[in-house]
């Protein structure tokens, strides 16, 4: 570890023992794991988890988070967050990020406050100021902290503390993002739709795919896969099954997307039509 990664780290146990106790947005992802076991060394348990199920949140990846937490010993709940209830959700605006996240923080917020807990800490980290993330705005409104961000600590070193200095397997795990990220702005999500994205990333990572994304395009499926993938999914084998399996569940296409996975690729419409105004 870097001297200002451990600066950096130093920071963050400073910032969430400042806070006396605090509740956790616990995702299962690398970000908010630092978070959270950051938060348990300083707090012990004042130190809360809150795992949040939905149908925009892959089973599996919940079953990881619990699983972490149990492992850890860190105090945990489990609540419902639907977001399909959500007003104007399902239509997929391009600030539904906002609305969800405002609705899971109230609830997190309360989960908190019922335990006597002030604070609510969330997985944002330095390397989200440079995509388009409108449930920050939630967080900053609803007074939800950043410790990664406000640490200064990116992708790249919370990956190095929890492999360094905790010595977890999870420091390697691809990022996921919610699955109504696989739908372009303005295409209706519905929970038929979610669980077909949902039943093909399942297959694919039982198939040894690591970073992928099954995006969502009406009768289309756009795979988008990582450097690896894509030379794996060239065998013809590998392809047919991969194919056969996407048909399987509804879709009349299957497409490559020949830049492969890269994050925020559904905003990338919105820079270009922000350039065409310009």
């Amino acid at each position: 570890m870097t001297s200002e990664c451990k600066e950096k780290f130093d920071t963050l146990k400073k910032i969430l023992l400042k806070t006396g106790g605090c509740a956790v947005a616990f995702s299962g992802g690398v970000d908010s794991s630092l978070v959270l076991i950051v938060a348990h060394k300083a707090l012990g348990d004042r130190a809360l988890g809150v795992i949040a199920t939905s149908s925009t949140y892959p089973q599996r990846e919940c079953e990881q988070a619990i699983e972490l937490v149990k492992e850890q010993n860190i105090p945990y709940v489990v609540i419902e967050s639907e977001e399909l209830e959500i007003d104007g959700f399902r239509e997929n605006p391009t600030d539904r990020c906002y609305f969800c996240k405002k609705e899971l923080f109230d609830k997190v917020l309360k989960e908190a406050h019922a335990r006597g807990l002030k604070w609510v800490a969330d997985g944002s980290n330095a390397d989200d100021t440079g995509d388009y993330r409108p449930g920050m705005n939630a967080a900053r409104e609803m007074g939800v902290l950043s410790p990664l961000m406000e640490a200064g600590l990116t992708k790249d070193d919370i990956r190095t503390i929890l492999r360094e200095v905790y010595e977890l397997d999870i420091a390697d795990k691809p990022s996921m993002a919610c699955l109504a990220s696989r739908f372009p702005y303005g295409s209706t999500i519905t929970s038929d739709k979610l669980s077909q994205v949902d039943i093909i990333e399942a297959f694919l990572e039982s198939e040894g795919f690591r970073i992928y994304r099954a995006r969502h395009h009406g009768d289309i499926l756009r795979l988008e896969l990582g450097p690896e993938e894509l030379k794996a999914v060239m065998n013809d084998d590998i392809r047919k099954k991969v194919t056969a399996f996407v048909k399987e569940q509804g879709f009349a296409y299957v497409t490559l997307d020949m830049e492969g996975y890269r994050t925020g690729s559904m905003n990338e419409v919105l820079e270009e039509n922000r350039k065409k105004i310009q």
